[in-house]
């Protein structure tokens, strides 16, 4: 095979749901309602797994239940048929449109080798069963939002499921790239998540040198293949991605409430 996958669609949003989860969740039986005190949208958003009896109804007991979170109310909304009766509940209710992301998928086939401007040896990889410190602060200074606190609460949505994450170093010894390879148990899937390189190292070769250490380890764990997810505007990450034999499988994006405005004085 040359990197393309086959893969129901539907199997790669219940791996995303277990390699991303959130710390509150509620499944209705047709919704899955998530919540992770506001870090990150994937975690504190509706995963509209099937459609629900009556969508009227189900995205009001949805509004109270974030409510009750503290949290906006906003759905991970994939870009397919399935969608397009809630698209339209979401468009009348004027849902707004943000952050579309490419899911991209590829099997386990070897890589084509890749040069790195990292010395003889190529840079020094780090593997390892959980993120260290190091490893976090590098991923949070590059993909963060927030402090110490929303950073604990990422530490947990990351080990809330079984993982290889790595790190490679620069020549003087420092850290330069991060990434992280979901394992849902089960699944013979992995999924890259958390790839960050640090602003002063890029295009240096760090996150492919990144990839290649993942997608090894995968390989290494007998997985059939591979999903990760990258905004559709960040055309940079699709490129290197595709490098490696990824092609995209589907997209979604997230539909946020509008924000209600406080009475006025007068």
């Amino acid at each position: 095979m040359s990197g393309k996958a086959s893969v129901d669609l539907e199997l790669i949003e219940d791996l995303m749901d277990r390699a991303w989860p959130a710390t509150v969740r509620e499944d209705t039986g047709t919704w899955v309602l998530r919540a992770a005190g506001g870090v990150t949208q994937r975690a504190n958003s509706v995963w509209p797994r099937r459609e629900a009896d009556a969508p009227a109804d189900a995205l009001r007991d949805a509004g109270q239940w974030y409510r009750r979170q503290r949290l906006p109310l906003i759905f991970q909304v994939f870009d397919d048929e399935r969608s397009s009766g809630l698209n339209a509940l979401l468009d009348e209710q004027r849902f707004t449109r943000q952050s579309e992301t490419l899911i991209m998928v590829k099997d386990a086939a070897p890589d084509v080798p890749v040069q790195f401007d990292a010395g003889p040896e190529g840079p020094a990889v780090e593997v390892s069963s959980s993120p260290s410190e190091e490893w976090l602060r590098l991923w949070w200074e590059v993909d963060g939002r927030g402090g110490d606190a929303e950073l604990g609460i990422a530490r947990g949505i990351l080990q809330g499921c079984p993982s290889v994450y790595v790190l490679v170093r620069n020549r003087d010894g420092g850290a330069a790239a991060v990434g992280r390879l979901a394992v849902p148990e089960g699944a013979g899937w992995g999924g890259l998540y958390a790839m960050a390189t640090d602003r002063r190292h890029r295009r240096n070769g760090y996150a492919s040198a990144v990839v290649t250490a993942l997608l090894g380890e995968g390989r290494r764990l007998g997985l059939e293949g591979f999903w990760l997810l990258v905004t559709a505007g960040n055309p940079g990450a699709q490129a290197l991605y595709r490098k490696f034999g990824f092609s995209e499988r589907g997209r979604y994006l997230y539909r946020q409430a509008p924000l209600k405005r406080a009475p006025g004085g007068c």
